[in-house]
């Protein structure tokens, strides 16, 4: 079975999604059935995705990836199904898997109409979620890329907010044609390399079949800014706001613990590696655009009305600290930087938990209509404030190592020549996010009782203190341990650092098969 681990965990979500429309077709079926068969095949997933720790991101960076599958699957265009995992994808997946229970266990009674299509759109959302992180043919990580836009735009359009329509047409346009120019990319490098496949194009970059200049620098464009789209970086980020705003609590929490990474995670896998001397060419208009996010992410922050917004915003800036630790294009900050993702996505997940929690008791989200929740939701407040001060970076909890690493690894950077200055403009982001955070902690959970409406709600209960436990005791355990995740990631992570540090035509790993295969390739095209 190990040898299918990767493909199970892809097909596993999608069986779920149509068992739970098979189910909605009995004339005896129960409302409340189809959220117990999507947890339950979401749990089984995850379960199964723990098998992946025990090989992916062990050895040396010369291991490769694991858990490999690559089996021709277009013979005429040479498109391939191939699948791996190492270091870099490992803790994303399991983040992915992580997710998925807690968002439809988040939707266990919010969710009122059209029960089974939600369900089967979440459980689909998560197959090709997986499917970005494990996919190393470039044509399978594209249908997969684009194939998780599909069931977050209805998820958005048909149980969002007032504005759904709106923000899902949004958010589908920004990101569907930022990927069409990396798939003119790819197109591009099957026609160059004649190949889709990522592992037999580094090999024949290592065998010294380069890029020439200009057409690297297109190629690197064409990738990135499918990407900044997708993290989002400034000045593409504007979808963001309305899309978090917009979806109901579960596509908030699954937008911001995993679909934004996809973006940072292409970065990472494709264009450091496929298009090194570009990457080190743009890297100092990467460190701006990202200083400017934090910033810029962090001041809207502040002055926004509504928490959820808030949050969302709180994203932008979050992300910039990503962005920036990978362009570094040092072992502490790139190390930094996929930490951080998995950081964001534990907090931040986290904070749209409970901001989706006093909506539903209150049934509105502007900071102003609360005040004092502490004295009437007093386990709420203490472990609101708990999330919120790891969103921050408080030492000892998740978001203190991320950002230490990004910015220990910033200062140290060649890639700009005052990297002292630009340290010290993403660390003022580190100050906005304590005053945006603890602004509406103030207003929202501290002080008296300012409306009387929230005198009487209701604490948390046993179903919203069991999905929000894996999240707080994760920022503890990364905050304070976080040797395991950053030991795994170490080897995968410096394979590509070591594609742009190195000479063109130097560095990276590339599998046995790929190795193999290129033999057999036929001639540049």
């Amino acid at each position: 079975m190990l040898e299918n681990l990767l493909t199970i965990l892809i097909l596993l979500p999608i069986l779920g999604a149509l068992g739970t429309v098979a189910y909605g077709l009995l004339p005896s079926r129960r409302e409340s059935h189809y959220r117990w068969i999507a947890l339950l095949f979401s749990l089984a997933t995850f379960a199964l995705s723990l098998l992946l720790v025990n090989g992916a991101g062990t050895g040396d960076a010369s291991a490769g990836f694991r858990f490999e599958q690559n089996v021709s699957w277009i013979g005429e265009i040479g498109a391939r199904y191939h699948l791996g995992v190492d270091g870099i994808s490992l803790w994303l997946v399991l983040l992915t898997t992580l997710i998925m229970p807690i968002a439809i266990v988040s939707s266990w009674h919010a969710v009122e109409k059209r029960g089974i299509a939600f369900y089967a759109f979440l459980l689909l959302l998560e197959a090709a979620m997986i499917g970005v992180f494990v996919a190393l043919d470039l044509l399978i990580f594209y249908l997969f890329f684009e194939a998780s836009l599909v069931p977050m735009f209805f998820l958005i359009g048909i149980w969002g907010g007032q504005n759904r329509r709106y923000a899902a047409i949004k958010f589908f346009i920004y990101t569907a044609l930022g990927s069409l120019l990396m798939l003119v990319g790819i197109i591009a490098l099957y026609f160059i390399y004649g190949s889709f496949d990522y592992t037999i194009i580094l090999a024949q970059m290592r065998e010294g079949r380069t890029l020439g200049g200009t057409t690297e620098y297109w190629l690197f464009l064409a990738f990135a800014i499918a990407f900044l789209v997708k993290t989002p970086v400034f000045p593409f980020h504007t979808w963001l706001p309305d899309a978090h705003t917009e979806a109901p609590t579960a596509g908030s929490v699954i937008l911001a613990g995993v679909l934004l990474k996809m973006g940072t995670y292409g970065l990472l896998r494709f264009n450091f590696a496929l298009f090194p001397t570009a990457s080190r060419y743009f890297a100092p208009l990467m460190i701006t655009l990202a200083i400017i996010g934090i910033i810029y992410g962090a001041l809207v922050a502040m002055v926004q009305p509504d928490v959820k917004r808030l949050v969302a915003y709180s994203s932008v800036s979050h992300m910039g600290f990503v962005v920036l630790g990978l362009f570094s294009f040092t072992d502490q900050g790139m190390q930094g930087a996929l930490y951080q993702m998995l950081n964001h996505g534990v907090s931040t997940g986290a904070l749209f938990l409970f901001v989706g929690m006093i909506y539903e008791r209150r049934h509105t989200r502007m900071i102003s209509d609360f005040g004092g929740l502490g004295h009437s939701m007093p386990l709420f407040s203490a472990l609101f404030v708990f999330a919120s001060l790891s969103s921050i970076g408080l030492p000892l909890l998740n978001g203190f190592v991320g950002e230490f690493l990004i910015m220990l690894g910033m200062w140290n950077s060649t890639s700009v020549q005052y990297p002292w200055m630009a340290t010290m403009l993403a660390a003022t982001g580190v100050i906005w996010a304590a005053v945006y955070m603890l602004w509406m902690l103030q207003r929202v959970v501290f002080g008296p009782l300012t409306h009387n409406k929230n005198a009487h709600l209701s604490d948390l209960n046993s179903r919203e203190l069991g999905l929000l436990v894996p999240l707080l005791v994760l920022m503890v355990v990364m905050g304070v341990y976080p040797r395991p995740f950053l030991e795994r990631a170490r080897a995968s992570v410096e394979t590509v650092r070591a594609r742009i540090v190195a000479p063109q035509g130097e560095g990276g790993s590339f599998t046995v098969q790929a190795q193999r295969e290129l033999e057999h390739l036929p001639e540049k095209r």
